[in-house]
């Protein structure tokens, strides 16, 4: 027979899972598991349903190397898009594992107004869009929001999508790297080159950031990239600051339709509300 100061630890940990378990079913019975989209019943919590998860817009085929934007299909799959030909951004490269419609944009717009539990599936998908990107040896940091806003909204969606991708990858996060210091009116309806002037000077590198971002690859994490424009302005901050690479990664990505042609998505991109 075990000792007795061995048995109660295990005593007292079967118990905590035991009282665990009795409330996640109570909650599952009170309030059942819902789509993180449509809020269809589903088995799992924070999961999709079957509609939605075979309606997720995925990004795939060719893409712009640099922002991620759905290239047409005659385009190879290692390329760049018109608008990064013509008006370089300053970040390297980016991914994102959806397009900004359907199922992906019901969960960013649920993701920005209180659903702070779907970071970490949000997160995962990201991940597995950037196969390799995110190590022990990159950084990890968000944009951030203007202290007004985030005093409005409560919380930092970016942040809370970096935390997330940091603490699946162990790769170190730098929550305080980037400071918004300037609030950026919304850009909704502005052009791309009325956007990237829009986010010029917003930004700059914390106290004592330079040294913990001299010669290493940084990646920036945000929930949605229309123009790129804000990407833009926060890696500029970061590469004078010494930041060897600025790799973005983001959930959803707005880009050309059918019914919105592709040049017109690359050059005005005129849909998400920031950056």
């Amino acid at each position: 027979m075990p000792p007795a100061h061995t048995i109660a630890p295990t005593i007292t940990k079967g118990a905590r899972n035991a009282v665990a378990g009795a409330v996640r079913s109570l909650v599952d019975l009170l309030m059942p598991p819902a789509c993180i989209a449509c809020k269809a019943p589903v088995a799992t919590p924070l999961g999709f349903c079957a509609d939605c998860w075979s309606a997720l817009p995925a990004i795939e085929g060719a893409r712009c190397v640099q922002c991620s934007i759905p290239l047409p299909i005659a385009w190879s799959a290692e390329s760049h898009c018109l608008g990064c030909l013509k008006d370089p951004p300053r970040f390297d490269r980016t991914v994102a594992p959806y397009r900004y419609e359907g199922p992906a944009r019901q969960t960013v717009l649920a993701f920005k107004n209180g659903r702070e539990a779907y970071a970490p599936q949000m997160a995962t998908a990201m991940r597995q869009a950037a196969p390799g990107w995110v190590t022990p040896d990159t950084l990890v940091c968000a944009v951030p929001l203007h202290r007004w806003r985030l005093a409005a909204r409560g919380y930092n969606q970016a942040l809370l999508l970096a935390r997330a991708i940091a603490e699946q990858s162990g790769a170190p996060l730098d929550p305080d790297l980037l400071v918004r210091i300037r609030a950026t009116p919304r850009t909704k309806g502005l052009s791309r080159l009325a956007r990237r002037r829009n986010a010029e000077g917003a930004f700059r590198i914390a106290d004592g950031g330079r040294d913990r971002i001299a010669g290493r690859e940084v990646i920036l994490v945000d929930d949605v990239m229309t123009s790129g424009a804000t990407a833009s302005a926060a890696a500029g901050v970061l590469k004078r600051a010494g930041a060897a690479r600025v790799s973005v990664l983001v959930y959803a990505r707005v880009a050309a339709t059918d019914a919105h042609s592709y040049v017109a998505a690359s050059v005005s991109q005129e849909d998400h509300g920031q950056g």
